[in-house]
Parts: C-alpha cells; sequence; structure tokens
C-alpha cells in the first residue's frame, strides 16, 4: 500500500487540481491495482509538497548548492539497497519527500495538460524515492520504463 501526504505552500495549486490529496490517493490507488509491487503487505509512505518558485529555489540551494528553480526534488529516504532490504523485512517505510514546482509546470510550451505534466513530475519523484537514478543511459532507461508502467497504470 502506498500512502501520499500531501502539503501545499503555493494555492495556485487548487485553482488547477481542486483536491489534491483526493486526486492523488485515487492515482495511488490504480497502482496499486495494477502493479504487483505495490501490493505487497508494506505500507510505503510518502511526502509531496506542493509549492512554486521561490520554495523549490531555497529548498534547492540550501540541500544541493545549486541557486537555481528546478520542476522537482526528490529527497529518498533510503538509498536502494537498504530500501530493497527494508522492502523485505518492514511493513511500515517511509520512502522520502517529493517536492514539485507549480511555475515550472504552467510554463511549460507545451502545457496542454496540466494534469498530466503534473502526473509524470510526481512520477518522476517516486521513482527515485524508490531508489532510481539517471545518471548513466543505462540507469536512465530502467527509470524511464519504470515511470512509463506506472504512468500507464494511472492514465
Amino acid at each position: 500500500m502506498i500512502k501520499i501526504n500531501v502539503l501545499i505552500v503555493n494555492n495556485n495549486w487548487k485553482k488547477n487540481i481542486k483536491n489534491p490529496n483526493l486526486y492523488l490517493k485515487r492515482k495511488v490507488k490504480k497502482i496499486e491495482e495494477q502493479i504487483s509491487f505495490f501490493r505487497k503487505r508494506n505500507y510505503l509512505t510518502a511526502s509531496i509538497l506542493l509549492a512554486g518558485d521561490k520554495e523549490i529555489k531555497d529548498l534547492n540551494k540550501k540541500f544541493r548548492k545549486k541557486n537555481k528553480t528546478t520542476d522537482v526534488l526528490s529527497f529518498p529516504f533510503y538509498e536502494r539497497e537498504t530500501l530493497n532490504k527494508l522492502i523485505k523485512k518492514s511493513s511500515d517505510i517511509y520512502l522520502g519527500d517529493i517536492i514539485i514546482n507549480f511555475s515550472k509546470i504552467i510554463r511549460k510550451k507545451d502545457n496542454s495538460n496540466f494534469l498530466l505534466d503534473f502526473d509524470r513530475i510526481w512520477v518522476h519523484g517516486l521513482a527515485h524515492l524508490l531508489g532510481h537514478r539517471h545518471k548513466s543511459n543505462r540507469d536512465y532507461s530502467v527509470m524511464k520504463k519504470i515511470e512509463n508502467k506506472i504512468l500507464k497504470a494511472i492514465n
């Protein structure tokens, strides 16, 4: 099972997603129904912070030493190897935090579907929390397959 805690620090989000908690709860239910990994006995929890340029820039500067905005930040609680061991043993696992920048989604040139862009970003963040990276082409390919599988399940 997956539980997503949603925190909103930028009220512009509510213009495009009236109830982000309910929206994500419905998406997570679809993931659990269609992807066996998420149906295991584990109780996976993550937090999503719905932010804007200022908040994400401050966090990016503080934690990554980059004084710029970005679309998403992910802060996994565990490294991949540790997480894999915990999933086999533990029943309650905190995956980490995802911060999403409203302004970056709105400013996209092909911003034809806000919710689809939002889904792509939070799923990308979730893949990071599950221990995936995209430093090499191989890593990127594996991560992209996982993201596409989740996106197919929710859309």
